[in-house]
């Protein structure tokens, strides 16, 4: 295959981070038939208020995509939320023009539902208060802020959907941690776990639109000649590999790697001391993040029994023909649910107890808008939205 390095980097651009044009028409969109609550009709569910906090960022945009092309979540109204800077304006969507209200926490109190792609800080002060009684929403937060507080649920709904049951307010997981432990899991359960190893190959796009921008600006002034401006990223990103994402630790690891760490154990529900391992690196890709993973087991790995586990797991699509040099790639992840998961083979290291494999997937699907969506959807089916 052959591609053009602008026509690569302008249509994935889009696909991420679509502007959307203005229109007239302004309202509150009422999607589908109202069912009054409490109702006893058999023939139609509970329709539910939703709210998007973030809407027109990168991971707000495809949140609202995710509900409108799933259609699993019973949405009576969107409701769109954002700052005085975007209040008024108006967002085209599937069911029509959805006017921006003005962030409020009351307001965001209406709904059933709330998603929160906003910043840590936002989310610290805002969070709790919207879901706060009774008569408070659900809140699906997809910053940091709350991911290792021991009342707030991490969920990735295939592994710990259950979870939900326990909080109005919950959060979702590190974009590198949701799609490894797409992967992952599924071997965990069948192979035990001793320990766990991981590098991973992070897209510009993890570090938002800036991200974006600074990549394809920074690649164009490289092939011209012209000096690289890097503010975004501690080194010019372009034709180059960056071995820091997020700030450093006392222990030497940043906190990215971290992440990978706490959440893993968390999510899993694995023992404290389990040692999992990361190094995470920025490389020069619009999107889709790439791990390869070693999984230490507890029991003998027969690689066979391990594919057809990978083959039978939900989200997750095998790619693995090295002879038609089929693997998993950022190109062929970009825009896909499901979780690309090739090169599986019995690791050198750690011999007949170990397993090594290769994985790409969406971050701003799987790692971020799809898995939000994911739990308001499993929050649904278990009873806990009603």
């Amino acid at each position: 295959m052959k591609f053009s390095l602008s026509a690569v980097v302008s249509v994935m651009a889009v696909s991420s981070c679509a502007a959307f044009t203005p229109i007239q028409k302004t309202h509150t969109t009422t999607l589908r038939p109202t069912t009054t609550r409490g109702s006893s009709s058999s023939t139609t569910s509970l329709n539910y208020s939703v709210g998007i906090v973030g809407a027109t960022g990168a991971v707000g945009k495809e949140i609202r995509q995710c509900l409108e092309t799933r259609g699993v979540l019973d949405v009576d109204t969107l409701r769109i939320f954002g700052s005085e800077r975007s209040a008024g304006s108006t967002v085209e969507t599937k069911y029509g023009d959805i006017s921006v209200e003005l962030f409020s926490e009351e307001a965001c109190r209406e709904c059933d539902v709330v998603f929160l792609a906003v910043d840590g800080d936002f989310a610290l002060k805002h969070a709790r208060n919207i879901c706060e009684g009774d008569d408070g929403a659900v809140v699906i937060d997809n910053s940091s802020a709350f991911r290792y507080e021991d009342d707030v649920p991490l969920v990735v709904p295939e592994i710990n959907g259950k979870e939900t049951k326990k909080s109005k307010l919950i959060a979702n997981p590190n974009c590198t941690t949701a799609i490894g432990l797409m992967a992952l899991w599924p071997l965990i359960q069948k192979f035990g776990v001793v320990k766990v190893l991981m590098s991973t190959y992070q897209a510009s796009s993890g570090a938002g639109q800036p991200g974006m921008d600074e990549l394809t600006s920074g690649t164009k002034a490289y092939l011209e000649g012209k000096e690289v401006v890097n503010k975004i990223f501690a080194h010019p990103l372009p034709f180059n590999v960056i071995p820091q994402i997020d700030k450093f630790q006392e222990n030497g690891y940043t906190k990215e790697e971290m992440k990978v760490t706490w959440e893993c154990r968390k999510i899993c529900n694995l023992p404290e001391d389990t040692p999992i391992s990361c190094t995470a690196v920025r490389i020069p890709t619009i999107r889709a993040h790439s791990e390869t993973i070693v999984l230490e087991t507890e029991k003998d790995v027969d690689v066979a029994v391990a594919r057809q586990v990978l083959e039978e797991a939900k989200g997750v699509k095998v790619v693995d023909d090295p002879e038609s040099l089929s693997y998993p790639m950022p190109l062929t992840a970009t825009g896909q649910y499901d979780v690309e998961v090739g090169r599986i083979r019995k690791s050198i290291a750690f011999g007949d107890k170990g397993l090594e494999f290769f994985v790409c997937g969406d971050q701003l699907l799987r790692g971020a808008a799809l898995n939000a969506v994911l739990v308001a959807e499993e929050m649904q089916e278990n009873g806990a939205l009603n």
